[in-house]
């Protein structure tokens, strides 16, 4: 029988100085952060999990990801680098995984088990340094690997030019839904710094209130 993941819940320390700085230093944030009250950024799970699960999720609808998780979790007694090394490839198809993301998820638990991931060393390592090791595991790229700073990691001042959601949000409420370049985007975002994560997850959250979670 598998192991039901325990899950812990996490809100960023820095998240009311964050608010309080933001709201000073940009109009569409004063506005903004107030309508979604006590609200804020969560990290769960852990790390592998948390990247397992954006594996999974790569090109599918949010429902049939989960249902496609789900049936994967039942696989291992618990979801770890090492016991996903021991299942079976039919099982894992079977599961509803293309052979592609069997090959992700497989190549993920290596570079976790084998220790060309410095886990350990990721709180004292700057962000791109952290990138550039994930994007170096088959199946993610620069938008996964910044999603789980902000979502996992909760790094502070992450600013994820690759992510549709910040850019329509960016167009919406600052330019009157015209489109909107990265430069632009970027000039916008200058004003969040250091908090650039927090801003972006509420321009997320003025396109939907109901908060992501990774």
């Amino acid at each position: 029988m598998a192991v039901i993941e325990k899950i812990t819940i996490a809100t960023p320390e820095y998240w009311a100085e964050a608010c309080k700085h933001l709201m000073k230093k940009d109009r569409v944030m004063k506005r903004l952060i107030p309508q979604f009250g006590e609200a804020s950024l969560q990290s769960r799970g852990d790390a592998f999990v948390t990247l397992a699960r954006s594996i999974v999720g790569q090109q599918i609808s949010v429902k049939a990801a989960q249902t496609v998780w789900d049936r994967f979790a039942l696989l291992p007694r618990k979801i770890t680098p090492t016991n996903v090394l021991k299942l079976k490839v039919d099982d894992m198809r079977a599961a509803g995984l293309s052979a592609r993301k069997v090959e992700y998820l497989v190549d993920l638990a290596l570079h976790f088990d084998n220790g060309a991931l410095h886990v350990k060393k990721w709180s004292e390592m700057d962000d791109e340094a952290i990138i550039d090791e994930l994007v170096a595991i088959r199946g993610i790229g620069r938008w996964t690997a910044e999603m789980f700073l902000i979502f996992h990691l909760m790094r502070p001042n992450v600013l994820p030019l690759d992510d549709v959601g910040l850019i329509n949000g960016i167009s919406h409420n600052y330019f009157s839904g015209e489109s909107v370049s990265r430069n632009e985007a970027r000039e916008v975002a200058a004003a969040w710094a250091p908090y650039r994560s927090v801003a972006t997850w509420y321009i997320w959250r003025s396109l939907d209130p109901l908060p992501v979670e990774y």
